[in-house]
């Protein structure tokens, strides 16, 4: 899922100053789930601005509300008949959200309330690691399973850098090495030899650096 974490609430109030009726709109999709962009965090991000504003002597109407997702047209469009009758809209989804928005509804301000982070998923309760750095082009088969791209520091193909201590990044401590763990899992599955084959240098024109991406499913359209 997409990680994201809260902006601050200063910086929020400083982008809504000239705004005085906005609607905080969230997101039952990833932010949900990680506890930044869901029901509970809307009504406590409302509070919290007007609060904020009455503290600067300025009233703000807030109006809170709740999408399915922000990155579906079908989803977005459920505001058609109310969006302009704000100063500004506060997403509380993650990145994609607030461009959809503003897509769909040019004349309107919208302003993110979250700063998105990464791909992961929970490793405990309210902690979240990152997995998956949406390369293009999933080569994890080649280590037992596990992200070298995403979850090495320096995304290394062929082995550790060597800097690694106790199955530690030199980067560092708290991060683990995730090539000490392929290579412990190779030995523990008897295929440690699977590692002398030297991987080519990645090809990053399925990630990010060819551009924006697009993915069609030709059934779909028809």
């Amino acid at each position: 899922m997409i990680v994201a974490d809260e902006k601050s609430l200063p910086e929020i109030l400083d982008m809504i100053k000239d705004c005085n009726h906005i609607l905080v709109l969230g997101c039952k999709g990833c932010v949900t789930v990680c506890n930044v962009g869901g029901l509970k965090e809307v009504q406590i991000l409302a509070s919290a601005l007007r609060i904020g504003r009455k503290k600067d002597g300025r009233i703000v109407k807030v109006d809170e509300e709740i999408l399915e997702r922000q990155c579906d047209p079908e989803y977005v469009a459920q505001i058609k008949d109310r969006v302009q009758n704000y100063d500004g809209v506060v997403s509380l989804a993650c990145g994609v959200g607030p461009q959809f928005l503003s897509e769909a509804y040019p004349d309107q301000h919208f302003f993110p309330a979250v700063n998105t982070k990464f791909f992961g998923g929970a490793v405990a309760h309210g902690i979240w690691e990152e997995r998956c750095a949406g390369c293009g082009n999933c080569i994890i088969h080649n280590f037992d399973g596990l992200c070298p791209i995403a979850r090495c520091s320096k995304s290394l193909m062929n082995g550790p850098c060597g800097g690694s201590s106790n199955g530690k990044c030199e980067i560092d401590k708290e991060i683990l090495c995730i090539w000490d763990s392929i290579v412990r899992k190779k030995m523990a599955s008897g295929q440690l030899n699977d590692l002398l084959k030297v991987m080519p240098i990645k090809d990053w024109r399925t990630a990010r650096d060819g551009g924006p991406r697009k993915r069609i499913k030709e059934d779909l359209t028809k």
